[in-house]
């Protein structure tokens, strides 16, 4: 059957869905919207002007069917090409318009889903006879029914369908598909115990017959780049071998076409695997593995009939299964009919077999009957047996799932005890955690306190350092000075030591004879200038000590008893000396004057005898007579 013949089927429903009427005749509003639709499943360009050029000879009254064919088979079927559209798509649109009429809402609450049915519709319409009104009959009907008992792994049971068709005599001629799912989903034509199992069982067939899928199942395929073993879900239909990661077909990893040229061939074992074969392309060889050997031959077996089909022009094996059925009672029909118009000639010769022929067929055949009923006992006893057993594990089954249904209570007892105790502890924890934050924030106020404080305290420390540095300097500075005057000190008591040898040289008689002398006329004030270009680096002696010289040599006129007193009161003087001088140290019995050629500095030895003498002298001249201190001698 051409692709115009399965699309003029599903059609024929759409039309006839809208003769409300039934006239057979349709408004030219409706075959509009009816022609829109086609041509969108269709997938072609849509003329909307072609209608009313086609029928503007014909504007009043709506168009029969006779009248809208050479239309639709112009302007749409002939215009259809397979393969640039989705053939479901196109079925479950005439489902639609045909089910809003004669699709009755009991059938749906009984077995058959809404599913189901169309898929059943779309089956029907594949087994259909090719005329109008469409009809399946009884042996292909028988077909369908053996099918999907298969599938549920059920044995048929033809007598509820003879039953039926004894009950109604007009089912034999043909029953159309409204009946059909009526009298399917009241369970008058097949014995279902599992309406999914039942749902699942036509969605097969449907996959198997009507998408042409004509064997499906997992193979082991061996990768072309890495060389490794993968499971895949294949899928063989009349033109190609696809292959998926899983049954559901969400992922499709590839595609192998078959064309006339492609060889099916068997593997010897090797790499570990068992019952491989191959499918040789004109592009690469694709490799694989069946789970054992029965899947192997299924498999080669199943290729090599899509092999044959693809060589003999044909695209689908069920639609050749199908013409072949007709063909065989087309050809029965034609014996029956010859045998009856022979029926005469045949008894006469009939009569003239033996009797002993007739009790010999007559016995093959009750021992071949008797074998049927021998081989229906065994199956039925083996069936019953099998029902046993299921019956039993179903038992064990449902005892194992109370069990595990108490279990699951007491396990939902216990979880619900254990989450409340867990929301008391959230509880407990969640108001330990608010008095921790709490306790956080105290404590980070401490710390910034704290924090603060240890700033101050390192000011206040570096504060101390600097003062303790700046009082280091101080005691470096004061050490500098002590040194300063220590070592001043010692100059002091160098001169002081100079200071007695010349006393003790004045106190020589060589001394007091030069005294005598004439010739000691060099006066002594020059003696401080020679001594000062000589020690210009010797350190001033405070004002406070300034000490005396016997007087000078120049008035030898004076008596010896004079300066012996003037001795005696410089060696006073001298002694006093004797006392280490401290630096800053102040006499008060001789005070500074303002005549000091140094002021607020000390003297050096020979400035200070030089200044003494002068002072001495400028004394005589105003008649001043020194006398000898309070103090005793030493």
């Amino acid at each position: 059957m051409d692709l115009q013949s399965e699309l003029l089927k599903s059609i024929w429903y759409a039309f006839t869905s809208l003769d409300v009427e039934q006239s057979g005749k349709v408004s030219k509003s409706q075959l509009k919207v009816l022609s829109h639709n086609l041509y969108t499943a269709l997938n072609i360009p849509h003329d909307p002007v072609a209608l009313e050029e086609h029928f503007k000879d014909n504007n009043n009254g709506p168009v029969s069917n006779q009248g809208y064919m050479p239309y639709l088979n112009k302007y749409i079927l002939a215009k259809a090409t397979e393969g640039t559209f989705n053939k479901e798509i196109f079925d479950e649109l005439c489902w639609t318009l045909t089910s809003k009429k004669n699709f009755k809402p009991s059938i749906q609450q009984r077995l058959c889903s809404q599913k189901d049915c169309f898929k059943l519709f779309c089956l029907f319409n594949l087994l259909s006879e090719d005329r109008y009104p469409l009809v399946i009959i009884q042996p292909e009907l028988e077909y369908l029914l053996k099918k999907i008992s298969s599938t549920m792994s059920l044995e048929w049971d033809g007598t509820l369908l003879e039953e039926l068709l004894s009950q109604n005599v007009d089912l034999q001629d043909g029953m159309s598909v409204w009946e059909f799912l009526e009298h399917l989903s009241a369970g008058q034509l097949l014995h279902v115990e599992c309406k999914e199992a039942f749902s699942l069982a036509v969605d097969e067939v449907f996959m198997e017959m009507y998408h042409n899928t004509i064997k499906k199942g997992y193979l082991l395929k061996k990768g072309h780049v890495r060389r490794n073993w993968q499971e895949r879900w294949f899928v063989l239909k009349p033109n190609s071998l696809t292959y998926f990661v899983g049954e559901d077909l969400k992922e499709k990893k590839g595609e192998i076409l078959l064309e006339e040229n492609c060889v099916v061939e068997n593997l010897p074992d090797k790499e570990g695997r068992r019952c491989l074969f191959c499918v040789k392309t004109y592009i690469r060889t694709y490799e694989m593995s069946a789970s054992n050997l029965k899947q192997r031959v299924d498999w080669v077996q199943a290729i090599q009939t899509v092999l044959r089909l693809r060589a003999e022009g044909k695209s689908s094996l069920h639609q050749e299964l199908k013409l072949s059925r007709r063909k065989q009672r087309e050809t029965l029909q034609r014996s029956q009919s010859n045998q009856s118009n022979n029926s005469e000639p045949i008894a006469v010769e009939a009569s003239q077999h033996s009797a002993s022929e007739q009790q010999e067929e007559t016995e093959r055949l009750e021992q071949h009957i008797e074998s049927i009923i021998q081989k229906q006992r065994e199956v039925e006893a083996k069936h019953k047996e099998q029902e046993k057993q299921e019956r039993e594990k179903q038992q064990t089954v449902q005892r194992d799932l109370e069990r595990q249904l108490e279990e699951t209570k007491e396990a939902k007892e216990r979880m619900t005890s254990t989450l409340t105790e867990m929301e008391k502890e959230v509880q407990q924890q969640k108001r330990r955690i608010h008095e921790l934050e709490l306790t956080q924030l105290k404590l980070e106020e401490a710390l910034d306190a704290q924090i603060h404080a240890r700033l101050e305290e390192d000011q206040i420390r570096l504060e101390l350092e600097r003062q303790l540095a700046e009082e280091q300097n101080a005691r470096l500075e004061v050490d500098r000075v002590r040194q300063e005057l220590e070592r001043q000190l010692a100059d002091e008591q160098k001169k002081l030591a100079e200071l007695l040898l010349l006393q003790s040289q004045l106190e020589t008689p060589a001394f007091r004879s030069q005294d005598d002398t004439p010739t000691a006329t060099r006066p002594i004030n020059q003696k401080p200038e020679e001594n000062s270009q000589h020690n210009t680096k010797e350190a001033p002696i405070h004002e406070s000590t300034s000490i005396a010289v016997p007087p000078s040599i120049q008035q030898p006129e004076e008596s010896s008893q004079r300066n012996m007193e003037m001795l005696k009161h410089w060696t006073i003087q001298l002694n006093r000396l004797m006392k280490p001088i401290a630096p800053g140290d102040k006499v008060e019995h001789l005070p500074v004057k303002p005549t000091c050629p140094r002021k607020g500095q000390a003297l050096t030895s020979t400035e200070f005898i030089a200044k003494v003498q002068t002072g001495i002298g400028q004394e005589k001249g105003n008649g001043y007579s020194p006398s000898p201190p309070e103090e005793e001698e030493e």
